[in-house]
């Protein structure tokens, strides 16, 4: 129900009365007290970026439907509790206020569902629609993935967020110079870690091979040099594209140089050729689901990106998000289980078509792998502070969110420290 208007603002409202006009937010960015943003500023946009709070697992109580959820520093808690049904062929149901997983072998396992914030069904998990009924009402986000890591769908709550902040997100997509130079933004941001992930590499090379990542790149960095200046959506892809190629011939040479039997030949998707690329795209699948979700929560519209062209079922915003977190999360964490032993060639599965993924023994220990390693905290280069690793999505999702508003005159994208 609307509420009355405060009695000083009675007048303004009143018929025939000036008001302000609704695009007002259009008429330009509002830029920063200083610029690049400085934490330490007090009339800062980035001052207050709200990084959300941990949820203790199985005791979040969910507010009844139709009102607020807690929040923890301005932002509704519900980045926590996801579950993840990895049994293929499992079917998830509703009973009596709980979520009924019903493996192949009879066996039943129920969450409550007040619990949950996120449901994650992996290979032919099957929901059914009184689940997706009653998951849509109390805005529970069900995401399926195929065993490759591709999203299948995503099944959301109500659309929310503020409508004349989707619109302005609309006119800049659909303009070339805001468009680009969000693009422009982001594939920096990839660029720059993928030029900090060779770095590291470099380090740990033996000698005989510095060269060669030397060479890798700085061949990256002089993509980013390429990234100055006027340019449209097709020169940034095919800029992107080539960083991205340097950089995977760096990853090549990475494990070529280790002593383990972990081999990568280069990047092959659609299906994955060996269990590097396994690997990487399952995460990538994993990123772009919280990307959704964390896209939505910020009032943005998931389908409507600026460096990837709009497609029926793609999630363009989504995979714009996640392009810096590639690098420096899905590549960093599934190389380093790979070589450290977590995931072995039990853990994949090879089909006629000479495509491999991961079996449900082996995705169920990357998933408990890689949210303990979200757990753990990175620095944010641009609010100047240590967060959790699962919280950055949800901040640049905001950060985003301010530049579309214009409170921010251009997207700082997440990066490595150096």
């Amino acid at each position: 129900m609307a509420q009355r208007p405060a009695a000083a603002h009675r007048s303004a409202n009143r018929r025939g009365a000036a008001r302000p006009h609704p695009r007002a937010h259009r008429r330009g960015p509002r830029r920063p007290c200083c610029w690049p943003p400085s934490p330490c500023c007090e009339r800062c946009p980035l001052r207050a970026v709200p990084v959300p709070g941990p949820v203790p697992p199985l005791r979040h109580r969910r507010c009844p439907v139709g009102r607020a959820l807690p929040r923890r520093g301005g932002v509704r808690v519900r980045l926590l509790n996801t579950l993840y049904v990895t049994e293929h062929g499992a079917r998830v149901g509703l009973r009596k206020g709980s979520l009924a997983v019903k493996l192949r072998d009879g066996r039943e396992r129920r969450v409550p569902i007040n619990a949950v914030d996120t449901v994650v069904l992996l290979g032919r998990a099957q929901p059914s629609a009184e689940l997706l009924a009653e998951c849509s009402r109390r805005n529970i986000r069900v995401a399926a993935l195929t065993r490759y890591g591709r999203v299948r769908f995503v099944v959301a709550g109500p659309t929310g967020g503020s409508v004349h902040l989707r619109l302005e997100q609309y006119r800049r997509a659909t303009e070339a110079a805001p468009s680009a130079q969000v693009a422009r933004t982001v594939v920096a941001g990839k660029l720059q870690n993928c030029r900090r992930m060779l770095q590291r590499w470099e380090w740990d090379a033996p000698a005989r091979l510095r060269s060669l990542f030397a060479d890798q790149r700085g061949m990256v960095e002089e993509r980013l040099r390429a990234l100055e200046g006027s340019l449209d959506g097709d020169r940034i892809r095919g800029i992107e594209g080539d960083g991205t190629r340097r950089y995977f011939r760096g990853l090549a040479l990475h494990l070529g140089s280790q002593e383990t039997s972990v081999h990568f030949a280069g990047r092959s998707r659609r299906p994955p050729r060996d269990p590097v690329n396994a690997v990487l795209s399952f995460a990538y699948g994993l990123l772009l689901t919280e990307a959704v979700g964390a896209l939505e929560a910020a009032g943005l519209d998931p389908q409507i990106g600026f460096l990837h062209q709009p497609r029926s079922g793609r999630p363009a915003l989504a995979l714009d998000l996640v392009k810096e977190f590639r690098p420096a999360f899905g590549d960093r964490f599934g190389i380093a289980a790979l070589m450290r032993g977590q995931l072995t060639d039990d853990d994949f599965v090879r089909s006629n078509r000479d495509a491999c993924h991961l079996n449900d023994e082996g995705r169920r220990k990357f998933i408990e792998a890689f949210e303990e390693f979200k757990s753990e905290e990175v620095f944010h280069p641009v609010l100047g502070r240590d967060l959790p690793r699962w919280s950055a999505l949800s901040v640049q999702a905001t950060l985003m969110a301010r530049h579309v508003r214009g409170d921010l005159a251009d997207y700082p994208p997440f990066t490595l420290a150096g």
